[in-house]
């Protein structure tokens, strides 16, 4: 996929210089195409290798772990490899997903291993004390980083940290990032089997050899909707300002919780038909004209003005229902898109839905159901670390260009 992709966009390139895009491959391939010039894997940026995400709810850090490393490297980076790869978690929210590393990745002819970290963005200051007491400040000099927070948090990175933050826009990253992660793995893409059958539901790999055309739903604080139609041919149709920074912060002004699993973990708990008002709740029973059965919510939140029904609902209702609403309606603008679109095949990513099986059956059964079996729902493995793999692939572009610049002055 990123070979295709990067022989679409070079060859574009020589016939239309000024349209070509910074690509990034694995393994031998040169993977540089900038004015239509290529340049090769000779110039690497100096170890560690890192990208981050800076999103408005979390933040994610993806550093790469090469397998064999000459006496420099080893001197230069052995204090922060140590300190990252002997733990799972860091300060009071730091996390590393161990179970989503990645093993025998090659970038630029070094194979290596890729560990994913994140962190809540409120808690960046700290953050960056511990990267200062740790000795991150004295091995790095250039990081590649994408989102909102790539600006907000310039300039304290480079006061604290004395650290350049080289900025990429987040949907090129977003999208590098899964083609070159789905390259790398297999078993990337899945969709759920019987997904509103608690006993039935499960994940199923999904063959995605031939991926064009796809819709791509990124669920962040916010949603921004991608039509991705071919290599390097895709163009945000759409979003909404109700994402997964809507439902945490629903959750804790309802419910008073403090983190996203706390919120998911009363979710799991909860019924939203305590809180929601329901096509039953108005017809009596299904709405058969237009194949509404009465169990669909009509209306959410639609019973709290009743006052035995809100007396009636616990916490774990309300975060129920408002799992639902959100999930309910990205589903529904998504399902118009791909209608719009002309496309059957809408993949989901972002950190909305790590460990968010209720809200990934959610969207899988509304649209195969409004769909008529039309549309599938598809999800992935590191769900929310895509744009940061994207920034780790143009680390190396960043070292190609800084290489060239020094060279035209001597």
């Amino acid at each position: 996929l990123l070979d295709s992709l990067l022989q679409e966009i070079c060859s574009r390139a020589a016939a239309e210089p000024e349209s070509c895009h910074p690509v990034m491959s694995s393994g031998s391939v040169p993977g540089i195409c900038q004015n239509g010039v290529q340049f090769g894997p000779e110039e690497l940026p100096p170890m560690p290798w890192f990208g981050m995400d800076i999103g408005g709810t979390l933040s994610k850090l993806v550093y790469f772990e090469p397998v064999n490393t000459t006496e420099e490297e080893e001197d230069r980076v052995k204090n922060i490899r140590k300190y990252l790869t002997n733990n799972l978690a860091y300060g009071d929210s730091g996390h590393r997903d161990q179970q989503k590393q990645m093993e025998d990745v090659v970038i630029r002819n070094r194979k290596g291993r890729i560990h994913f970290i994140r962190f809540p963005t409120n808690v960046m200051t700290p953050f960056m004390e511990l990267a200062k007491e740790k000795g991150m400040a004295e091995t790095l000099s250039t990081v590649c980083a994408t989102g909102g927070g790539a600006y907000k948090f310039e300039n304290d990175i480079r006061k604290e940290l004395n650290m350049t933050l080289h900025k990429f826009d987040e949907l090129d990253s977003l999208i590098g990032g899964i083609q070159f992660i789905e390259k790398n793995n297999s078993k990337e893409l899945y969709f759920w089997e019987n997904p509103g059958e608690d006993s039935l539901a499960c994940k199923k790999t999904y063959d995605f050899t031939n991926p064009y055309p796809f819709m791509l739903v990124n669920i962040g604080s916010g949603v921004s909707i991608l039509s991705v139609k071919g290599p390097g041919k895709y163009q945000r149709v759409s979003g909404t300002s109700l994402g997964g920074g809507t439902f945490l912060g629903l959750s804790c002004l309802l419910t008073k919780c403090k983190t996203f699993e706390e919120a998911l973990e009363l979710a799991a708990k909860g019924d939203n038909k305590k809180v929601d008002k329901l096509v039953k709740d108005i017809y009596g029973g299904d709405y058969n004209r237009f194949g509404l059965a009465g169990d669909i919510v009509a209306s959410s939140f639609g019973q709290m003005n009743i006052e035995e029904k809100f007396m009636g609902a616990a916490k774990e209702d309300l975060a129920r229902a408002t799992l639902m609403m959100i999930t309910n309606n990205i589903g529904s603008i998504a399902r118009l898109c791909c209608k719009s679109e002309g496309m059957e095949r809408c993949v989901f990513v972002g950190n909305f839905l790590r460990i968010n099986t209720i809200a990934m059956r959610s969207l899988s059964t509304a649209m195969e159901y409004w769909s008529n079996g039309a549309m599938k729902a598809l999800f992935c493995e590191h769900e929310g670390y895509f744009g940061a793999v994207g920034c780790l692939l143009e680390l190396m572009y960043v070292a190609n260009q800084t290489t060239r610049a020094k060279n035209d002055f001597k």
